[in-house]
């Protein structure tokens, strides 16, 4: 199975990386652009063919080392 995983900064979080974005687009003619947000996407596959068994192995993986809770938040996508 593919796992898709991805995470990014909950809502009030500063995204530091978003604003560069955001100011770049501006910078490139494209000014109506707002509020961008940056994540990242982890993919992998995985043994097995019991998807709710994946999904929450990798719910378990997200909590304990891909994304940090206590400002991001995930969305995983078994396949």
């Amino acid at each position: 199975m593919k796992a898709t995983v991805h995470v990014f900064l909950k809502p009030g979080v500063l995204d530091v990386q978003g604003k560069a974005v955001e100011n770049a687009l501006h910078g490139l003619g494209w000014a109506g652009v707002k509020d961008a947000r940056v994540g990242r996407v982890i993919t992998f596959d995985l043994p097995g063919d019991d998807k709710t068994a994946a999904e929450a192995e990798v719910k378990a993986m997200c909590d304990k080392l891909l994304a940090n809770t206590v400002i991001e938040s995930y969305r995983v996508e078994i396949a």
